[in-house]
């Protein structure tokens, strides 16, 4: 069974709200886990939308307790471990989706593309060297049919082992 994060803002407009329910909708219509930070905006509406399909959806929780988590997560993680939760989701996951940006949600694109794990981006972040051309790494996306598509395909890739 795959498992595929959704990361994204706490805060997030409409269009990145639905945008993340379609991804959590379209994963676990594909029997993927969906993993997520537990909270609100994109993290809800991919949970939303992943629990609507009757997908499973874990969130990694930064608290020490389950408040504030999502109502729609079937399994609630809380971990005490703050931001450095980040680390956690996408190290457990196959690969992650990146719906819109925000300083953690940067974060988690860094870690996971450091970690190995595929990374594919839908709006947000657009990373770029000191020449100003894109990094390679981070795949792009044009909707959410098309980032689940990416994600599934690259979770099934073998990814190299790192410390």
């Amino acid at each position: 069974m795959r498992q595929v994060a959704v990361c994204g803002p706490g805060e997030c407009t409409p269009q990145e709200a639905e945008a993340a329910r379609d991804v959590g909708r379209l994963l676990a219509e594909r029997g993927a886990v969906v993993l997520c930070g537990g909270y609100g905006g994109v993290m809800a509406a991919a949970a939303a939308g992943a629990r609507e399909a009757g997908g499973v959806v874990v969130g990694v929780l930064s608290g020490r307790d389950r408040a504030g988590a999502s109502p729609d997560l079937t399994v609630a993680l809380p971990t005490g471990l703050g931001e450095a939760r980040n680390a956690l989701i996408v190290r457990a996951a196959d690969a992650v989706v990146v719906v819109g940006g925000s300083w953690g949600t940067l974060s988690e694109l860094a870690l996971a593309q450091r970690g190995g794990t595929p990374v594919i981006t839908l709006g947000g972040w657009r990373i770029l060297d000191a020449e100003g051309r894109p990094l390679t790494g981070p795949v792009a996306a044009a909707g959410p049919a098309e980032a689940v598509w990416l994600a599934l395909a690259a979770a099934g890739r073998a990814r190299p082992l790192s410390p």
